[in-house]
């Protein structure tokens, strides 16, 4: 697979079928990034685990911090790579050597961070890979939230998008857990 680009439906998909994404390089530091992509996650109803060495044992939004992937408890759908492009490589082999005890189905790297050879190992695993791409801003973008604050999304749809089973204005991509009515699995 070529990672230059995804379709939608590849990255809907993803979404809409995980649960949990566990973030490797979360930070207790409400200005970064992986902070905000956390809370936004939550509050779109994805169970958000934090990896961080530095800060495992403490709370992130409420989240235990594990200090690396072999301590998370799975299972995991996702492993969401906030580190550099450099470490993106060590990142995604411990993810593939836990793969089956987590559970895993997904490697994705965020905004900026790409390796090739992460990729290639992580398919030849039978993961599916996403590179530089950032789940809160996919998220936004499929489920039309985006436009909300002035941000061009690139189609142009008399389409109204579609509403969360519970919330006000909370809106969803069909499947992915802020769609289910609270309590259903």
């Amino acid at each position: 697979m070529t990672h230059d680009s995804y379709s939608d439906d590849y990255i809907a998909d993803i979404l809409s079928t995980a649960r949990t994404f566990a973030f490797v390089g979360a930070s207790a530091n409400a200005v970064r990034p992986s902070y905000f992509a956390m809370k936004y996650l939550i509050g779109k109803g994805y169970q958000v685990v934090p990896v961080n060495p530095g800060n495992a044992g403490q709370t992130i939004l409420g989240q235990q911090v594990y200090a690396t992937l072999a301590d998370v408890p799975g299972p995991v759908d996702v492993v969401d790579i906030f580190r550099s492009s450099d470490a993106a490589l060590e990142v995604a082999r411990e993810a593939i050597a836990l793969k089956d005890q987590l559970a895993l189905k997904v490697l994705w790297m965020q905004l900026g961070v790409r390796s090739e050879e992460a990729a290639a190992e992580a398919e030849a695993a039978g993961l599916k890979v996403v590179m530089n791409r950032c789940p809160k801003i996919e998220y936004g973008r499929l489920s039309g939230e985006i436009g909300w604050a002035g941000v061009n999304s690139g189609a142009i749809s008399s389409v109204r998008p579609k509403l969360a089973a519970h919330g006000v204005q909370g809106l969803s991509i069909a499947g992915s857990p802020r769609a289910r009515p609270p309590g259903s699995t």
